[in-house]
């Protein structure tokens, strides 16, 4: 996909909820299965897409329309790999200029038509952080128990394969045809 998903539904039209507050603490659910607005704002939904937990984006319910998938490791690593070195492969991914990153969007081309876009995250204990800093995507990888994601910043042209979260953190999702 050419942009973070947007849906508010899975695939067979069940709806994925979101907290009552956008705020709300999550990090006592053991698999929780929400999606929110980037930044808390529905206004940022069209351009950056919506935070999904890791729940949400690999329920069987599949988060992503007929024919995509969420992707793997071996597929973010497909990309990576194809693009470049990790170290400054972000910038062919990141969309160019400032109108949605922070200034300097160190080595931002786009030059792969990925766009992406800095939505942050939504941490399950308090309310969003890193918006237009920061993009992260989820993997449908999970390794020992910890789930791994892809994440890029404004001041970097690497690619950072986190794997320090447990999944109920809200994070920009990009599916991959099947």
């Amino acid at each position: 996909m050419a942009e973070n998903l947007k849906t508010t539904k899975f695939r067979n039209g069940s709806l994925i909820g979101t907290t009552a507050s956008a705020t709300q603490n999550i990090g006592n659910e053991s698999a929780p299965v929400y999606q929110w607005a980037c930044n808390g704002e529905e206004s940022n939904v069209a351009t950056y897409g919506r935070l999904y937990t890791w729940f949400a984006a690999t329920d069987p319910r599949n988060i992503c329309p007929v024919g995509w998938h969420l992707p793997n490791d071996a597929e973010w690593n497909t990309l990576i790999n194809f693009l470049g070195h990790p170290n400054d492969v972000a910038g062919k991914l990141k969309e160019s200029g400032t109108a949605h990153w922070q200034n300097p969007n160190t080595g931002a081309t786009n030059s792969s038509g990925f766009t992406a876009l800095p939505g942050g995250r939504r941490s399950y204990d308090r309310p969003f952080i890193y918006f237009g800093t920061n993009g992260y995507w989820y993997s449908s990888t999970l390794k020992n128990s910890i789930v791994s994601v892809l994440i890029m910043g404004y001041t970097d042209y690497a690619i950072t394969q986190g794997s320090n979260f447990d999944g109920k953190d809200g994070m920009s999702v990009r599916c991959l045809k099947d």
